[in-house]
């Protein structure tokens, strides 16, 4: 059933399955009807309290979802942050926000003064997501409860799920694949959602809430399928945010389990297009959504019902990638013979050199991780050349010496002029994407 806002979903299924599971966190379990009175009673207590911009550090609790739809009720805006970013980071992110109320943090909210801050006039409905920032700084996107809400139909269209099912939260609810596929998806087909107990968990989280389905990165389906902490009830899990090696869909196979892929952007609510059948890497186009095949191979969408109000307070940047009411996602990508959708890469992911020649990162490193038997690894420039930076231990002349041989296949220019070894983690989003302005800013400040 296709819903207009979180009101509508959640008193659906309250006057239709009142005593049937919402939320379960840890040995809480809310059903339908208790769910939407606690939400209400807090909506309440917010109304009374005059504010008209809620920022969430979303850590994932059942008290934290909560308050996400009871301030929507409430008619605030809201923002959902990263409860894992630094403090000074966050500060940024609040003020530029027009943030005045804080959930999560009472040390940040004495020291940021919210009480001072204006707020905003026309709030209603809206939320706030910041986009990954692979490429550059992080941008506000302007979604609402309503696309939202088209979002989490469009997928269940082509993925449904089954009011018996238990679906399993892993994913941080400040990106907007979490907050859709790891929450809305199972509330809007009357499921059941298991919200998961943090990292610390994630060996256990299978075990003790039984799921039959779960929402995860690659990285993350990588460490439940290594660690085997897959439970035999669990039958269906949806991927995305990000490349998945063919061993590992092999690997999650062996083990009985059903993969599909969704590809979307924070700019479109989420998803837009899903694997359902077959070939994973194959997708079929959501319902309301329109994807066509620029000349140069990017992919451009049409999403009337999920698309964006804009980028906040960035109507340059909006009108950059919005024109006509088609994003323009930076993605490249490529229809087979069935019409399926399949990823080929992304524009963003390309170094271009002097000669314009241009490097495509995923599949140049994809290479040199195969040949060095080391996945944390990224490649980019330095004076205009392309250096591999190595996290992990190592010696920059024997791994030069292992990529001799792949670098003699390419011509000069593309090839690695200097390896930088460090001992820090490359800089990722929380899906696992490698933020590549942020490296090439600490490659470009060391001597």
């Amino acid at each position: 059933m296709r819903f207009d806002s979180f009101e509508h979903l959640l008193s659906h299924f309250a006057e239709t399955s009142p005593e049937a599971p919402a939320l379960r966190y840890e040995k809480e379990t809310l059903s339908f009807s208790q769910l939407l009175a606690r939400i209400r009673e807090r909506a309440d207590e917010l109304k009374k309290e005059g504010k008209t911009c809620m920022g969430l550090l979303c850590d994932g609790s059942l008290d934290n979802v909560v308050e996400i739809f009871a301030a929507n009720l409430a008619g605030l805006q809201l923002v959902l942050l990263d409860a894992s970013l630094e403090a000074e980071v966050l500060k940024t992110l609040i003020r530029y926000t027009d943030i005045d109320v804080l959930w999560g943090d009472e040390d940040l909210k004495e020291e940021l003064e919210l009480s001072l801050m204006a707020g905003v006039k026309d709030g209603r409905g809206k939320i706030l997501f910041f986009t990954s920032g692979t490429t550059e700084r992080s941008k506000a996107v302007v979604l609402t409860d309503h696309s939202l809400c088209q979002s989490a139909w469009n997928g269940s269209a082509k993925l449904p799920l089954q009011e018996r099912d238990t679906l399993l939260c892993l994913l941080p609810l400040g990106h907007v694949f979490g907050f859709v596929c790891g929450l809305l998806w199972g509330l809007s087909c009357g499921s059941c959602v298991a919200l998961g107990r943090g990292q610390r968990h994630y060996m256990d989280d299978c075990d003790f809430y039984r799921p039959t389905a779960v929402s995860v990165v690659p990285m993350l389906l990588g460490f439940l399928v290594k660690m085997r902490c897959i439970n035999p009830e669990l039958r269906l899990v949806l991927v995305g945010a990000g490349d998945c090696p063919p061993a590992l869909l092999q690997a999650a196979g062996a083990m009985g389990l059903r993969v599909s892929f969704g590809y979307g952007l924070t700019e479109t609510s989420s998803g837009v297009a899903i694997s359902v059948r077959g070939d994973p890497y194959a997708m079929e186009i959501c319902p309301d959504d329109t994807i066509t095949i620029a000349e140069d191979g990017e992919i451009l969408i049409e999403a009337p019902t999920c698309m964006m109000q804009g980028y906040y307070k960035r109507p340059d940047a909006t009108r950059a990638v919005l024109q006509n009411g088609v994003f323009h996602t930076g993605d490249l990508g490529a229809f087979d013979e069935n019409g399926l959708l399949h990823i080929t890469g992304r524009k963003k992911d390309m170094l271009v050199l002097p000669d314009g020649t241009k490097i495509f990162l995923p599949e140049y490193e994809s290479a040199i991780m195969r040949t060095l038997s080391h996945t944390e690894l990224a490649v980019t420039l330095r004076g205009e050349r392309p250096i591999l930076v190595f996290s992990g231990e190592g010696d920059a002349k024997a791994l030069g010496e292992k990529l001799r041989d792949l670098m003699r296949t390419l011509p000069r220019g593309q090839q690695i002029t200097d390896i930088l070894i460090t001992d820090e983690p490359l800089p990722r989003t929380a899906t696992g994407k490698i933020k590549r302005w942020e490296l090439q800013q600490k490659v470009s400040a060391k001597p």
